[in-house]
């Protein structure tokens, strides 16, 4: 039996997950949380800490010997610099508030969002404001810089010692790379960070076998092969493309700390930079039209509660005209607002989960009509666990089927194994919940829109 491992860095999470080759059945997952580190240079990612927890995490598993093949995924916004040596000379947090410190002189230089369809976003989540940061505040960092390596192939580096770039976190709202052109920004030649970036490489290219060294921290077969990798949100998105032709309109909802609406399809011209609107780039180099908030964090900020919500939960909500205003983080269509809650003083736990869900998916159902979305509505992640959510959406898209597939833990076994070369039959999907029929629901629907910010 062949395994694979995927390497899933999340901004919240970091997971080891091995599934079987050809059914992509999960037979084992490790599980840690992520933290950040405070340093001369600002807030650093804890990549040593993360790195020392992977090879124990496949030290201590029987299995490890099985895996044929590793498959990074990681999260956008992020890269770490190297120097010629292969020492890390940064790892910058892109939640660190001192990106902002720049931001007059970085907005005059950054292209216009017609062309990187790239919006401006607060803290470094725009991954070239980082890069700018470094090169005016510390430009001992940027001289020492001999390669820029995305997330996902920073870890397939840390396995292979090959250094590749890919398209989809290249172009994960970085003000990098124009997607229309398929080339770097005007940005990213005049700082000279495309020299710096490696060669760029398909997200399902092998890079080469595992380095002697992680072999024997690990027990892995030498022969195991590295995979480029790719983006998060994008793994999810193509797990539902393996299937569909690129002219068939549909969505993907792609839930975890951030929840992600791609519309294949989509209209470009419909994307408004202020609403934190933008083009992701798929495995394939095309652009998709993409909306997003921070789903998860502002779930979490809402509940307050590990508890499920159940329907008759959110019918009390419903019924006490109990609403979630945005936002509840930095990021997402409102940005400014300061997120509200409205007589949910006497919840208890199952109604502020209840709540939290109303929230999120009011917040998706504005994302999929603001990207003129059409077609199944496919869910990936947390919220496809969440029995209320998909039923939720399937009320207010009656002329669409509304699917949550939670997959292996959450984690986009199928796409892992296309990535790394294995056969993938078509996804069986289970029947689409019903609509939920919940009295009053498109008046709460209309009532919370009618709140929204302007």
């Amino acid at each position: 039996m062949q395994l694979i491992a995927i390497i899933d860095i999340g901004k919240t999470n970091a997971k080891l997950v091995l599934v079987e080759s050809q059914s992509g059945r999960e037979v084992f997952q490790a599980k840690r949380s992520n933290t950040s580190r405070e340093t001369a240079l600002g807030r650093q990612l804890d990549i040593a800490g993360i790195e020392q927890w992977l090879l124990e995490a496949l030290r201590s598993t029987p299995l490890t010997a099985q895996v044929a093949a590793i498959v990074p995924i990681a999260h956008g916004a992020t890269a770490v610099l190297i120097d010629g040596h292969g020492a890390v000379v940064a790892a910058p947090d892109y939640e660190d508030p001192r990106f902002e410190t720049i931001n007059a002189d970085y907005e005059r230089e950054r292209d216009a969002f017609a062309a990187t369809f790239s919006p401006s976003l607060p803290l470094g989540l725009n991954l070239a404001r980082q890069l700018y940061y470094l090169q005016v505040r510390a430009p001992d960092v940027s001289a020492r810089t001999a390669h820029i390596l995305l997330y996902p192939q920073y870890w397939a580096w840390r396995f292979s010692g090959v250094l590749a770039s890919e398209v989809t976190s290249l172009g994960c709202h970085t003000d990098l790379w124009r997607p229309r052109e398929a080339t770097f920004s005007q940005l990213a030649h005049s700082h000279g960070w495309s020299r710096t970036f490696p060669a760029l490489r398909q997200a399902r290219e092998t890079l080469g076998t595992i380095t002697p060294q992680i072999a024997a921290a690990t027990g892995l077969n030498p022969d195991c092969r590295v995979v480029c990798g790719i983006h998060d949100s994008n793994a999810s998105y193509l797990e539902h493309l393996l299937d569909r032709s690129r002219e068939q309109p549909f969505a993907v909802i792609s839930s975890g700390t951030w929840t992600i609406v791609m519309a294949n399809r989509g209209n470009l011209t419909r994307l408004r930079e202020e609403r934190d609107m933008l083009a992701n780039v798929d495995a394939f180099g095309a652009p998709v039209a993409t909306a997003r908030f921070m789903g998860g964090r502002e779930y979490e900020a809402i509940a307050r509660t590990t508890v499920r919500p159940d329907i008759a939960a959110l019918e009390s909500v419903v019924q006490q005209s109990g609403y979630a205003l945005p936002s509840f983080a930095d990021a997402g269509p409102f940005p400014a607002a300061r997120g509200v809650l409205l007589g949910a003083e006497r919840f208890n736990e199952a109604e502020r989960a209840a709540l939290a869900t109303l929230y999120a998916a009011l917040m998706s159902d504005l994302l999929l009509e603001s990207l003129e979305a059409s077609g199944d509505v496919l869910i990936d992640g947390p919220l496809a666990a969440n029995p209320l959510f998909a039923p939720l959406l399937a009320a207010w898209h009656p002329q669409a089927q509304v699917f949550g597939n939670a997959g292996a833990g959450g984690v986009c076994a199928r796409a892992a194994r296309y990535l790394a070369g294995f056969d993938t039959a078509p996804a069986i999907s289970g029947p689409a919940p019903p609509p939920l029929n919940v009295p009053h629901l498109d008046a709460y629907r209309q009532t919370w829109r009618a709140q929204l910010p302007r």
